[in-house]
């Protein structure tokens, strides 16, 4: 409505509403602005643990002012996941004094990720940690018995995030543990087996110096046990396995950042039982295997790679006997690891998955 000159006839019009040309701002503040500032002058710092809402991150990491900063993030990444071994910039107190607080305002990108959802019809992501050199899988011997299906959804996790996997088999002196081995001949897997007196320190430390391996395993398999040999100052919580339903209970209840001496870290998680694959590509499983990847290019597009696949190169290949022993075995390693995720109607439902 365009605004007219009062009319002299009508002495109310003055008070017509309708005739108002601009409303007060309600909040009686100024419009926020878009722009966010450059923080030139946050620090960095490694994301050792996450604890309701904080962040425990370490600055000048091996330098001569290192320090533990307590850090909150900003409000630009309320709906970014911030996780253990997250790379960040900080802003704020980063002294870390006692009671101090600092804010993270920056992620810096992520070399790797270890993920797994929720189940395998879940395509949402949860992100476990970041950065991670290599994927520590424990599996017990006995008490609680091995379960292969959940190793290969490890084993699918670690390809899909191009993580090395390293297979360590706990209580040995309880159970032969080759049987169990045998089941992953094929994917030129390093194994260390340990008995429940003797943890292999020495082994373990040399194959994780100096990069940062995260440790996964089923509750009750002696995970933390082996982490506090490697940290003896780590005192992460331990249990025992229910006699009854031969399942671990659940003792470490966050994901820790640990610093090895002689250099590298090793970050514990909590036991699971299950290990959603929702997310999973079946593209970067076949990628893990670079010698059956060359051959696979020259299938079909859409190729399963599967025993029953149409014209598929490496099952025609195996059976005229062209990949060798080692190859058929590797080829038959491979197809368990994408029956895992496949079924020939697709995506398959966690009720036929959960190990």
């Amino acid at each position: 409505m365009s605004w007219l000159p009062p009319d002299d006839d009508d002495p109310y019009e003055q008070y017509d509403e309708s005739l108002i040309r601009a409303r007060p701002n309600p909040k009686a503040n100024r419009p926020r602005s878009k722009q966010r500032p450059a923080h030139e002058n946050a620090v960095v710092g490694r994301v050792v643990t996450v604890d309701r809402g904080r962040y425990l991150c370490l600055v000048d990491e091996s330098g001569p002012d290192e320090r533990e900063v307590i850090s909150t993030r900003a409000r630009e990444l309320r709906t970014s996941a911030i996780v253990t071994g997250d790379q960040v910039d900080l802003v704020g107190d980063a002294s870390g004094v006692e009671g101090s607080l600092a804010r993270i305002v920056r992620i810096h990108e992520r070399r790797t990720l270890l993920r797994r959802s929720a189940d395998d019809t879940d395509a949402v992501e949860r992100i476990i940690v970041a950065n991670a050199d290599q994927l520590l899988i424990v599996v017990a011997a006995a008490n609680p018995e091995p379960r292969p299906r959940l190793v290969d959804r490890y084993l699918v996790a670690a390809f899909d995030a191009g993580i090395e996997p390293l297979l360590v088999m706990t209580k040995t002196d309880l159970a032969d543990p080759a049987p169990f081995l045998a089941q992953f001949r094929g994917l030129e897997l390093r194994v260390v087996t340990s008995r429940s007196d003797a943890p292999p320190v020495d082994e373990l430390r040399a194959m994780l110096h100096d990069r940062t391996t995260v440790a996964v395993g089923h509750s009750g398999v002696g995970k933390s046990t082996l982490v506090n040999a490697l940290v003896p100052d780590a005192r992460r919580a331990t249990g025992v396995v229910n006699a009854v339903t031969g399942r671990g209970r659940h003792t470490s209840s966050s994901t820790v950042s640990l610093r090895l001496s002689g250099g590298g870290w090793i970050i514990d998680t909590p036991g699971v039982r299950s290990f959603g694959l929702g997310h999973v590509d079946p593209d970067n499983i076949l990628r893990s295997f670079g010698d059956l990847a060359e051959i696979g290019a020259s299938c079909p597009r859409g190729c399963t790679h599967l025993p029953d696949a149409p014209d598929c190169e490496l099952v025609e290949r195996a059976a005229a006997g062209e990949l060798g022993e080692f190859g058929a075995e590797r080829l038959d390693s491979l197809q368990r690891l994408l029956t895992t995720l496949m079924t020939p109607s697709g995506r398959t439902g966690a009720d036929t998955l959960r190990p």
